[in-house]
């Protein structure tokens, strides 16, 4: 017999359609098998600073529901997200605390791991905060000043970046105190750092003409003659000239002057306690709670308060989110239950026991919006 094309175009076809099916079949089998061992607890892991929050409502919600209380981690924003886009599956959690808004690099993680759909709920907004011990003077910070204590590299007296010099607050203004400066802060990992180096660092790094023009150009030129005219590496090059300002109002110092207390805010209170002429960075929920042991600094002339964060006339601030893999919903019991609690005005309204706690509430009609999306299970947009 010779060969019959036509024939083996079919015998192609038949095998392609086979194997199609395998990959389908293969695919549902992971999907049921994910969840075979179910866990009758629902896991959140996230930002140390949505915490307490997060810890609240999960004990709210074992008391008055019939579900077993959620097991509730501190990890950091970053850590959480990447712990949460693992995969779909019992092996990983439901939910992510953030002190910050997923990026569009995560949400690709997550996309690549099977993670098709994630709800996105802003819980409120809080504020970050410098403090130091009750029994120390009041700092009286501007962000300015901030950007000048705790940059890897400053303006010099030429104009041109320098490796930071400054050693006592009295260096960057006189009518601070002459102490040396030591601020104990979180680490790369959390998403206080990255809004306090959004918010502080790159508001102070604006107060430098040639880096506030850096900030704005996306023109390659003009970016290239301001990088010669501070000193910037043409490697450091991009033809967004906001990513090289990025580079430069992002970078902290590394010589012993910014420390690194983890994830762990009780540490920073103990070391302020220690040592009253530090300086400590986290949430003003933080601060709020221990009023008792530690006082916030003025920064541009505003005190870190409630009304005035949640005005948005304190420069510092923020808001906080959570995410849910909604794959998860109804694989793992609960998830519905208490996204209705974490969404009643009872919780996170403006008489909610969530403000006892710290917690800035958003606007009524805000809360209308997320409240309906988490009742609807309705998927974030992909972000860009």
């Amino acid at each position: 017999m010779g060969y019959d094309p036509s024939l083996f175009a079919l015998m192609e076809a038949i095998v392609l359609k086979k194997a199609c099916v395998m990959t389908t079949l293969s695919a549902v089998f992971v999907s049921s098998t994910a969840f075979a061992a179910a866990r009758d607890y629902i896991s959140i892991v996230g930002s140390s600073t949505v915490y307490p929050f997060s810890t609240v409502v999960a004990e709210q919600f074992g008391r008055n529901t019939t579900f077993k209380t959620p097991k509730v981690e501190s990890t950091g924003s970053g850590g959480g997200l990447k712990l949460f886009c693992a995969g779909v599956g019992v092996k990983h959690p439901d939910v992510t605390n953030a002190s910050r808004r997923i990026k569009a690099s995560e949400q690709e993680k997550c996309t690549a791991n099977g993670i098709k759909d994630i709800l996105e709920i802003k819980v409120g907004y809080d504020g970050i905060v410098l403090a130091n011990a009750k029994q120390a003077p009041r700092m009286h910070l501007n962000r300015k000043v901030i950007f000048l204590a705790l940059a890897k590299q400053v303006p010099g007296p030429d104009g041109k970046l320098i490796d930071n010099p400054y050693q006592t607050w009295q260096e960057i203004d006189p009518s601070l105190p002459d102490a040396r400066i030591e601020v104990l802060g979180p680490p790369p990992t959390s998403g206080t750092r990255d809004a306090f180096v959004e918010l502080a660092m790159e508001g102070g790094a604006k107060q430098f003409a040639d880096l506030k023009a850096l900030r704005k150009s996306k023109d390659p030129a003009e970016i290239k003659a301001l990088m010669a005219k501070l000193g910037i590496p043409d490697s450091a090059f991009n033809k967004k000239g906001k990513q090289v300002f990025k580079i430069i109002a992002h970078a902290v110092r590394e010589d012993g002057v910014y420390i690194e207390a983890g994830e762990n805010d009780n540490l920073i209170l103990q070391k302020l306690a220690a040592n009253p002429k530090a300086v400590g960075i986290f949430g003003y929920s933080f601060l709020d709670q221990n009023r008792d042991q530690v006082k916030g600094a003025l920064v541009d002339g505003h005190m870190p308060e409630f009304e005035l964060i949640a005005s948005g006339d304190y420069p510092i601030s923020r808001p906080l989110y959570f995410y849910v893999k909604l794959a998860h919903v109804g694989n793992v019991p609960g998830i519905e239950a208490l996204l209705a609690e974490f969404t009643a005005d009872d919780t996170w309204g403006d008489e909610g026991y969530l403000t006892d706690k710290g917690l800035i509430p958003m606007p009524a009609a805000e809360r209308a919006t997320y409240a309906e999306n988490a009742a609807l299970l309705t998927p974030m947009p992909k972000l860009r």
